[in-house]
Parts: C-alpha cells; sequence; structure tokens
C-alpha cells in the first residue's frame, strides 16, 4: 500500500507565493504595534530616569499616542487604494521609525508630546494589511486568512510588553552599563527594527499576483457611494471620526500639570475651530465627488450597499474600541475588587503582578480567537449569522463581566465593587468568564473583517480604514466613560454598545454576494 502523505495546513503552505505574502504582511503588522506600544512598558522606567517628567505627562502622552491614529486610518486607507498596499506599508513603516527615534531621545516634553502624536499614525499599519491579503485570497478563504493576519499581528503590543523592559534593564543597562539611558536606547532599537523590515517587505512582496491584477482609483478622494441615501449615510457616519478627536482635544485640555491646563481655553477653542473645518472640508469634497456621479446615474455591476459599511463600523466600535478600554482596565479591576481576598496561609493573593498576569490573557487569546472568528466566517456558510452570533456573545460576555462584582459602599464619593461571591473559586470563575468574553470580542473583530472586503472590492481600503478608525473612535468614547462611572456599570455600558450593534447589524447589514466564491 501506497504511503499517504500528509496534506500541510493551507495557512502554512509556504510553497504558495500568496501564504508567503500572508505571513511577510502579519509580520509587517506585528511590528507596527511592536512600535505603536513601545511606551507603556517603559513608563514607569521613564519616570524613574527622566527627573522632569510627571505622571501627568505620561497620560498625555497616553491619550496622544492613539489620537491622529483615527485620521491616519482613513487617509491610509484611501492612499492604499490609490497606490497599493506594498509601497504604503513599506514607507509607512520606514517613515514612522523617525517619530520612534525623536521620541527615545527626547529632553524635553515638547519633543516627546510631538514625536507621539505622530507616531500615532502606526497604528494605521492594520489597514494596510487588510488590503494586502484581500489581494491575494479567494472569498471563500478570506475570513481564516484575515483574521490570522491581525490576530498574530495584534500580538507585537503584548510582545512590546513582554521584552523592551527586559532589553532594556538586562542588554543595555547590566551587559552595556548604559544605566539611566538603557530605555532610550531600547527604544531606539524597536525603532530601528521598523525602519528595516520597512525596506525588506518592499523587496519581499507584491501587491498581487501577476493572473490576478486588482484595479485601483485614480485619484485618492471620498468615498463613492451609489445612491442619495448612502451619501447622507456616509456624511452622517463622518462626523463622529472628527468628533472623536474633539473628544480626545477637551481630555488633553481638562489635564493640568503644575496646575496649568496643558492646553488654554483659547487654544481649545482654535482646536475645535480646525476640526469643524475639517469636518466641513470633507463634506463639501465627498458632495463634488459624489453628486455628478449619481446625477450621471450609477451602472448596475457598481453599485453596493453603504448601509453594511455603517453595521461593520458599529460592530468595531463595540468589538475593538471595547477590546482596548477594557484592557486599559482591567488590571486595577482585579485588583481593587478582589483586594482583600487572602489564600489558606493568610496572604492576600491579589497582588498588581497577579492582576497583570489576569489581565493579559484578554489580549492573549488573540492568537487564536481572531483567526477563529475568521474561519467560523468561512465555514459557517453565512457571514451575517456568524456576524450577529458574536455580536450577541460579546453581549453577554460583559454581562457576564459585570456581575464579577457587586457594588459595595460608596468611599470618599466614590463607588466600589466588592466580588459578587467569597473565595478563590469565584476568582477562578471570573478569570473563566473574562477569557470567554476576550473569546467573542476578538472573534467578532476577525469576522468583521472577513466582511469588509467583499462589499466593495476597488475600495476595501477605504472601507477598512473608516471601520478601523471607528475602533479608535470606541476606545476613546469608551475610555472617557469610564473615568465617569464605575467598573460594573462600565461593562454593562459596552455591553449595551454590543447590543446596539447587533441589532443594527441585524437590520441593516447584507449578506455579500460572491462570499464563498472559489475566485
Amino acid at each position: 500500500m501506497a504511503n499517504k502523505t500528509r496534506k500541510t495546513p493551507e495557512l502554512l503552505d509556504f510553497s504558495k507565493e500568496r501564504i508567503r505574502v500572508l505571513h511577510f504582511t502579519w509580520i509587517a503588522f506585528f511590528i507596527t504595534f511592536y512600535v505603536w506600544f513601545n511606551m507603556a512598558p517603559l513608563a514607569t522606567t521613564m519616570l524613574k530616569n527622566v527627573n522632569w517628567l510627571t505622571r501627568e505627562h505620561l497620560k498625555v502622552l497616553a491619550i496622544s499616542n492613539v489620537a491622529l491614529t483615527i485620521p491616519a486610518r482613513i487617509i491610509i486607507g484611501a492612499l492604499i487604494d490609490r497606490y497599493g498596499p506594498r509601497i504604503v506599508f513599506s514607507g509607512l513603516m520606514i517613515l514612522m521609525a523617525i517619530p520612534a527615534w525623536l521620541f527615545a531621545l527626547g529632553d524635553s516634553f515638547t519633543q516627546l508630546l510631538v514625536s507621539r502624536l505622530i507616531l500615532g499614525s502606526i497604528g494605521a499599519g492594520f489597514v494596510v494589511g487588510i488590503k494586502m491579503v484581500a489581494n491575494w485570497f479567494p472569498p471563500k478563504m478570506i475570513g481564516r486568512a484575515e483574521g490570522f493576519y491581525a490576530g498574530w499581528g495584534n500580538f507585537g503590543s503584548a510582545w512590546a510588553a513582554m521584552t523592551l523592559p527586559w532589553i532594556a534593564i538586562h542588554v543595555f543597562q547590566d551587559w552595556l552599563g548604559l544605566d539611566g539611558d538603557a530605555w532610550r536606547y531600547a527604544l531606539i532599537l524597536n525603532a530601528a527594527v521598523s525602519f528595516i523590515y520597512g525596506i525588506m517587505y518592499y523587496f519581499l512582496v507584491k501587491d498581487h499576483s501577476v493572473d490576478r491584477p486588482i484595479p485601483k482609483t485614480k485619484k485618492t478622494e471620498p468615498m463613492m457611494v451609489t445612491s442619495y441615501g448612502d451619501l447622507i449615510q456616509y456624511l452622517a457616519w463622518s462626523f463622529p471620526l472628527v468628533g472623536a478627536m474633539g473628544v480626545l482635544a477637551w481630555r488633553i485640555g481638562n489635564i493640568k500639570v503644575n496646575d496649568i491646563p496643558l492646553i488654554s481655553q483659547d487654544v481649545l477653542t482654535m482646536v475645535y475651530g480646525v476640526l469643524a473645518f475639517i469636518f466641513i472640508g470633507h463634506v463639501v469634497k465627498t458632495l463634488q465627488v459624489n453628486l455628478p456621479y449619481l446625477k450621471a446615474g450609477v451602472p448596475e455591476d457598481e453599485k453596493y450597499h453603504w448601509s453594511s459599511v455603517a453595521a461593520l463600523n458599529s460592530t468595531y466600535f463595540a468589538n475593538f474600541g471595547s477590546e482596548l478600554a477594557v484592557v486599559s482596565m482591567l488590571p486595577m479591576f482585579f485588583e481593587t475588587t478582589f483586594a482583600n481576598l487572602t489564600g489558606g496561609d493568610g496572604n492576600y493573593i491579589m497582588t498588581a503582578t497577579m492582576a497583570g498576569i489576569i489581565a493579559s490573557s484578554f489580549a492573549f487569546v488573540n492568537l487564536f480567537a481572531r483567526p477563529l472568528g475568521g474561519l467560523l466566517s468561512d465555514t459557517m456558510k453565512n457571514r451575517k449569522k456568524t456576524m450577529l452570533t458574536y455580536m450577541m456573545g460579546i453581549a453577554l460576555g460583559f454581562l457576564g463581566m459585570a456581575h464579577i462584582g457587586a457594588w459595595g459602599p460608596v468611599v470618599n464619593g466614590v463607588q466600589t465593587v466588592v466580588p459578587m461571591f467569597d473565595g478563590t473559586s469565584w476568582l477562578i470563575a471570573s478569570i473563566g468568564i473574562t477569557i470567554l468574553a476576550s473569546m467573542f470580542v476578538q472573534g467578532a473583530e476577525g469576522a468583521t473583517f472577513a466582511v469588509i472586503p467583499m462589499i466593495n472590492k476597488k475600495m476595501t481600503g477605504q472601507i477598512a480604514g473608516m471601520a478601523g478608525a471607528y475602533g479608535n473612535v470606541g476606545a476613546v468614547i469608551y475610555l472617557v466613560i469610564y473615568s465617569l462611572v464605575d467598573a460594573k456599570t462600565f461593562f454593562f455600558i459596552i455591553a449595551g454598545g454590543a447590543f446596539l450593534s447587533f441589532f443594527y447589524c441585524w437590520v441593516f447589514l447584507e449578506e455579500p454576494k460572491g462570499s464563498f466564491a472559489e475566485e
């Protein structure tokens, strides 16, 4: 009997060019997140070694880190439809190494702030790979390919947290004796990885296979719509992208350094004016581009439903936005909620280290939860139902997390949260609830980007850019809400956001045509 050859798993078959492109691309995404989230792991080290740096400074820098990601994802989305993902991804990694280096060498708060604002644009790298993967994979495989790309690429932020402190302390401080500047050299090395791989990526991949050319837009312009109703929707959904920037400006303006507002009221008013001008300009440009197109009559083969774009904006707001917000508050939630829990030896169980380890589980499941979401979208033969299932799962998962704690007494005007039940068994159950909720959150992210490439192939970059930006909008809104309410209420609110997205998708998301075609 002839020996049966073992078949190589599809996503590990490196003999195929599209599989090689997938892996080169998730590594590029991984590196952009590795650089984007390089400050948080070294924040305490920076505080110890830079005598003029304060915790208020770090709050501002953390907000600045996500500020320009919103417009960057819109702009990058348009650029990749115009120029192709290869040159845009390469250019982004190379250019963003410059502000990363300037941040590492910063000797004033102004330099740190400006470089951090600009560096936040590297968060747009995610959108580029969505287009590249869509160019290389057939509809029937798009879910698992996009999920694999996003899940493994997203791990770059966790890798930064795991490695940068070790590199700074053991390599540059202990081995090379650079002491107080060790964190700077760790960041310089971090940026160098982006610069070098940006050059490599240009020569490692192509925008598409030779036999499958992908059309590019002739100009970098606002999104084209195919009905007057869609035009109204597009303009309405564009406003929160600018509005979130206004919320960020308001939040930064309320932060004081040495009892002096970081942004004066006059400057804040000017920022609002600039944002209003940008939105009005966007409206005018959108009307200039779309009205003649609509008046001339849209060819039947170019029509698509913008309501599906809006539905996916809502899903990414609810899933990725909640992920960023929950990751930001989860360590403190577990540390404070279970602060009085003791073991058999009488020692307190919930240390800061333990809380951090528990919280990291929420991000760690990205490695398999997001690819699983894409895979299920491919295999369940109905992408809309998959999306709805995940969004309902998120809502129920966060409702479960809301019941990890119960409202305790009000202390100094602050509502406390205590464990719903006593004992370590409830802590273990709470960790299980958290991981289950995370599985739905990150699986939904994979399901979202399994649908996006199906809506309009020509504008995949712009659609992915807008949905990606809505993830950051969600993070901004949810984090602002979290600063105003207790943790239990916060979980109820983000569960409500997922419920609203579920109903919006139920009504407006359409099953894409040709979702499971061979080519």
